[in-house]
């Protein structure tokens, strides 16, 4: 890197040296990714969205291979904020991580319990409220897709957690205009928005002439989906300029990454590109400080957002 290249970013509060984070989901606690690179040397690692009690997904079969894609249907299984706690933060710590902990769950005040655990752990950098959940108290209805029930999820946590913590809400795609949603989130609370969470699809079996997958829908992720991403991360940041974005959905190269950031992003985070390359998100990030330093950025903060700005602004030039 550089010396005099600012490869840094920050989101809310929260600061990292670089902005490439592991995507929810898709490396568990980062034990399965620590074998091939320090996890210490991205962003944050994000964890799995992780629920109030232990939890034990969707029946299987649960992926599906798509072209340019995958769908799951894993159904959030974990072990519970007990067992989260007490294992898997002490060991992101031990191995210098800087964590991001993504919470679900299926009412306003699960999600609230889960924020008043967390509150006082240490180790951790931000919470990512993972909204792309269906709410148990009106019809199943997701969070993400409905205004006032993202707004009251962020308000409970933000009571919550006070000014201690950065929340980044992740919204759901699967909307007419994310951008009402977005608005919805700040409004309640939220630091910034994870964009985007997976679409929803189906695939069917012409063998058996019934849904593939376990739990019959599931969620599409990888190159297919990154179009829609850089629309959502643009629309956003167009409309709440000050607003740090998390971009993410078939980022498998730095300049998928770059795409994102011009759009207006603050961090990127890769996923499904690990599970075919699990050195994806260190070669996305190598490869996306070679191509800020190549336009003439001095900073990763330069480049955000730089798709918006006038055609005679210089890359060097900071847009605040």
């Amino acid at each position: 890197m550089s010396a005099e290249f600012d490869f840094s970013t920050k989101l809310g509060a929260a600061w990292f040296p670089t902005p490439l984070f592991t995507a929810s989901g898709c490396a568990s606690s980062g034990r399965e990714l620590a074998q091939f690179f320090p996890l210490k040397s991205i962003g944050a690692v994000v964890t799995k969205s992780i629920m109030l009690k232990p939890r034990l997904g969707r029946p299987t079969p649960r992926m599906s291979e798509t072209p340019s894609g995958m769908l799951n249907s894993i159904g959030l299984q974990g072990p519970g904020i007990d067992a989260f706690i007490a294992n898997d933060i002490p060991w992101l710590v031990e191995n210098n991580a800087r964590v991001i902990v993504s919470i679900a769950g299926e009412t306003v005040e699960e999600y609230a319990t889960l924020a008043r655990r967390l509150r006082s752990v240490p180790g951790i950098s931000a919470l990512e409220v993972n909204i792309s959940c269906p709410n148990v108290e009106n019809r199943g209805l997701v969070f993400a897709c409905d205004l006032d029930s993202s707004r009251a999820v962020i308000d409970g946590v933000r009571r919550i957690i006070g000014g201690d913590l950065p929340i980044i809400a992740k919204l759901s795609p699967d909307v007419t205009d994310i951008v009402s949603i977005a608005k919805g989130v700040v409004d309640a609370g939220a630091d910034g928005v994870a964009l985007i969470n997976t679409l929803l699809g189906m695939v069917i079996n012409i063998d058996t002439m019934r849904p593939h997958l376990g739990g019959k829908t599931g969620g599409l992720s990888g190159p297919a989906i990154r179009p829609v991403a850089v629309r959502a991360i643009y629309q956003v940041h167009e409309a709440i300029p000050k607003l740090p974005i998390l971009g993410m959905g078939g980022v498998r190269s730095g300049r998928d990454a770059l795409e994102m950031i011009l759009a207006g992003a603050s961090g990127v985070s890769v996923g499904t590109a690990s599970f075919g390359n699990p050195h994806a998100i260190i070669d996305v990030q190598t490869e996306l400080e070679r191509l800020l330093l190549e336009r003439g950025f001095d900073s990763l903060r330069s480049a955000v957002g730089f798709a918006h700005r006038d055609s005679q602004s210089a890359p060097g030039e900071d847009a605040s």
